[in-house]
Parts: structure tokens; C-alpha cells; sequence
């Protein structure tokens, strides 16, 4: 048991200290709030039902983002992924998105996936801004590298940020990073990001209630069923 120990302290590294994502509101184009906020390890159990569907939808590669978005939240609960955060966003409770990144390094980030349930609503967009808010405003790093899974995620990212190509491989593999610096953040912020704070605070209360995810039959028909966003 004891060598057990040793070895669990070296593969479970420690994570550095971040500071935490204030958490803001969104009125979406259907005047629904949305309450983006983050969460943290023991919420992971709750999302991963919410993934799990997207496993079976070729459609926009969602079988690829859900599948390695679920093993990065999976490894991160079980303390195998370090430096990671988890935005996620709510309407009426409802999860209805989740992104994911972590630190690289003090000055460089890694965005890691973004996942809509909710489509046509630009809540995908939101909430991929939300963690560009994060890395670059709170946690004060200087770029966060970037690639994409899809095509929508391409023109979502990279044209619509006007991001700047980077040699090399994104931790991700697949198509090489593009980089978000900090100007090219603040240029594009006033387009970009929205929400305001502080969240009502009956807002709050019901999303830090209870996550609500729907069933797996319904985010199916969330995701197959709403037209695609148009950038």
C-alpha cells in the first residue's frame, strides 16, 4: 500500500493556483438568461451524462469533441489532467453548454473543447469567449493556442478572432494551433463577449442548485434537431 501511496503522489500532480471565473449572465437571442459560471471536480459526475449522447452524433464531429471532452473531464476528476477549468453554462438551471482549458505554462494557455447542447443560440460561441475572458483577463496570460475539430469550430475560432496561425502541433493534435494574444483579444472583446455581473442573485441560487441535464433522447434532439449556427 505504500508504494501504492508513492506512486499515486507522483502521477497526481499538483495543479497550479488559479484564480476562480466570476460568473456572469447571458440573455440569449430567445431572452432566456443563461448563468455562465465555473465548476470544479466534484461536479464532473453531473456533467458527464450530458456528454455521454454526443458520443453516437457524427454530425459537426460531435462524436469526436464529446469523446475526448469526456476523457479530459474524466481524467481531470481523477486527478490525471492538471491546470484544467470548466465553464459551464445554465438557463433556468438547464445545462446547456460546457467548455474546458487549462494553463500550459504561467503565459501560455490550451482550449481544449467546447460543447453546445443548446444550437442556434450562439451559446457554443458564448461560452468559447467566456473561457478566452478567463485566460486572458483573470488568469493574465499573455496567448492561448487554438485548433479546431470542424468547420463550424473553424470559422467560430479562427476567422471570427482573426487568429494568427502558429507552427508546430496544438496538444490536441489534428490541424496546427492558431493563437489568440492578448490585443487580439481585446480587439475582438467588444464583438465578442457578453454577459453581465453580478448574476441576480435568484439566478445564482437556481443554477448553483442542481445542474440539470436532460435526457439522452432530448440532447439528441437538441443537437440533430436545431438548425446550424451560421457564423
Amino acid at each position: 500500500m505504500r508504494i501504492d501511496m508513492e506512486l499515486e503522489a507522483y502521477l497526481r500532480p499538483p495543479d497550479a493556483p488559479m484564480p476562480l471565473y466570476p460568473a456572469k449572465v447571458i440573455t440569449l437571442v430567445t431572452g432566456g438568461k443563461m448563468v455562465v459560471r465555473q465548476v470544479f471536480r466534484e461536479d464532473v459526475p453531473k456533467l458527464l451524462p450530458a456528454v455521454r449522447p454526443t458520443l453516437d452524433i457524427p454530425r459537426d464531429y460531435y462524436d469526436v469533441v464529446g469523446a475526448r471532452l469526456y476523457a479530459e473531464l474524466l481524467a481531470w476528476q481523477r486527478y490525471r489532467y492538471r491546470d484544467v477549468f470548466c465553464i459551464i453554462g445554465q438557463v433556468d438551471g438547464l445545462l446547456v453548454g460546457i467548455v474546458n482549458s487549462r494553463m500550459y505554462s504561467p503565459q501560455v494557455g490550451i482550449s481544449l473543447h467546447t460543447l453546445a447542447i443548446e444550437r442556434g443560440l450562439r451559446v457554443g460561441a458564448h461560452l468559447f469567449a467566456a473561457k478566452m475572458e478567463h485566460h486572458i483577463e483573470y488568469l493574465g496570460q499573455d496567448e492561448v493556442l487554438i485548433t479546431a475539430e470542424s468547420p463550424i469550430g473553424f470559422r467560430r475560432w479562427m476567422i471570427e478572432y482573426g487568429l494568427e496561425l502558429r507552427e508546430g502541433q496544438h496538444e490536441l493534435g489534428g490541424a496546427a494551433p492558431y493563437g489568440l494574444t492578448r490585443e487580439m483579444y481585446f480587439d475582438a472583446k467588444h464583438r465578442l463577449v457578453a454577459g453581465q455581473r453580478p448574476v441576480p442573485p435568484d439566478l445564482m441560487e437556481v443554477a448553483e442548485r442542481e445542474i440539470i441535464v436532460a435526457s439522452e433522447q432530448d440532447i439528441i434532439e437538441k443537437i440533430l434537431g436545431a438548425r446550424r449556427e451560421i457564423p
